[in-house]
């Protein structure tokens, strides 16, 4: 397939009637007037936007959609890149359009996580969970469900609200994207309909009549190395300490740098992992600070046993957990979800994107590079997760 060029705005449709708008230049009016023109040919339930902050206002997005597009409803954050069609991007915007044939959903917002707290958090999201369901006439039934969550990517809660969430779904599968800002590191936003928002969280609850899965991935693996976090802030997710050395200098030893040498590429290449209901997750280190104490993206505690891990190989660990899903689902019609921005830098060290983006191309996978991933109760770090869409059933003849 072909994408279509309108007005700087590409286009591509898929089997399922998914439709996803693209572009690495339009200004944010443009933006808004493709999806409106498209909301006006088609009938969509939801419209995903991911975009960068650096080109496009969270606040004038929503206005102008308000203004050209007031029958679309919209979830979307921003981003630190996009995953299009055409591969990745830097300071753009990517939409996924569900068409309501195939795709019912409810959304809720929640304002500043940081202070919600996580029984109110799981009671909103029970309360959400409830009044979908009952729109569904389907009150117990979760089949074919999953929640997309957008959430303020520099707002040191993710891990809690994760949780809170996940209890109160009760069994949907939840994915989710922290947001981004291309890499400075001092805002975020959130959108809706009639909202712009920091320090939020944008809830998306998704009933799907084609096959679906949710999936997570990432292509580390232990090394002999361990780190133990001996002084740590947890409240500013920052480590002091590791092994009762200066946290840089033990972790610029144990990859055989000197600390001064430490930048966010050895940060992506070797990140540190904890190991978690049998599997390993990894911890990702945001900074390297003046005082050699580390940031990380996750939170971090005095006591946790972290380990330094090696890469399996990301284009090969990526292919396998797609093959996975097509055994699962069968042929996969689109892919869309959340790539870390850190799968994105270690690929341009190790000199693999051109191969990880014929990947994505070939699979059909659209999304956003994030400060971090959501996988059911999980905050993670350096994943490729996200959820499959199988292909409709073709017509049967009468």
């Amino acid at each position: 397939m072909k994408p279509v060029s309108h007005n700087s705005v590409s286009r591509e449709s898929y089997a399922s009637g998914i439709l996803v708008l693209w572009s690495e230049t339009a200004d944010t009016h443009t933006v808004c007037r493709q999806l409106a023109l498209v909301s006006s040919e088609h009938a969509f339930s939801l419209a995903v936007i991911w975009y960068s902050p650096t080109r496009h206002d969270s606040e004038e997005l929503v206005s102008g959609l308000s203004e050209l597009a007031p029958g679309l409803r919209f979830s979307g954050c921003s981003t630190c890149g996009e995953i299009t069609p055409d591969g990745l991007q830097d300071h753009g915007f990517v939409a996924v359009l569900l068409p309501e044939r195939w795709f019912d959903v409810h959304i809720t917002v929640l304002d500043n996580v940081e202070r919600l707290g996580m029984e109110s958090v799981a009671r909103r999201t029970a309360d959400s969970r409830k009044q979908f369901l009952a729109r569904l006439n389907n009150p117990e039934d979760n089949t074919g469900m999953f929640a997309i969550n957008l959430i303020d990517g520099l707002s040191y809660s993710e891990e809690t609200v994760t949780l809170a969430i996940d209890r109160g779904l009760n069994g949907i599968p939840l994915i989710g994207g922290s947001a981004g800002d291309d890499g400075h590191f001092r805002t975020t936003w959130q959108i809706t309909n009639e909202r712009a928002l920091s320090g939020g969280a944008v809830l998306s609850l998704i009933r799907c009549r084609l096959p679906c899965q949710v999936f997570t991935n990432n292509n580390f693996v232990p090394t002999e190395h361990r780190l133990v976090v001996t002084e740590a802030d947890p409240d500013k997710r920052c480590v002091i300490e590791f092994n009762a050395e200066p946290a840089a200098v033990a972790y610029a030893e144990a990859i055989g740098l000197a600390p001064q040498e430490l930048d966010a590429s050895c940060f992506a290449s070797y990140p540190v992992i904890v190991r978690f209901g049998g599997r390993h997750y990894s911890r990702c280190i945001q900074q390297l600070n003046d005082d050699q104490t580390l940031t990380f993206f996750c939170a971090i505690d005095t006591g946790l046993v972290l380990t330094v891990a090696r890469s399996e190989g990301m284009v090969a660990s990526s292919r396998k957990a797609i093959e996975e899903l097509e055994e699962e689902i069968g042929e996969i019609d689109i892919l869309f979800g959340f790539d870390c921005i850190y799968r994105k830098l270690d690929a341009r060290h190790r000199q693999t994107t051109h191969r990880i983006t014929e990947l994505y191309r070939a699979k059909h996978f659209i999304g956003c590079n994030t400060y971090g991933e959501q996988f059911n109760s999980m905050h993670i770090n350096q994943t490729f997760t996200g959820v499959a869409i199988g292909m409709p059933e073709p017509p049967t003849n009468a």
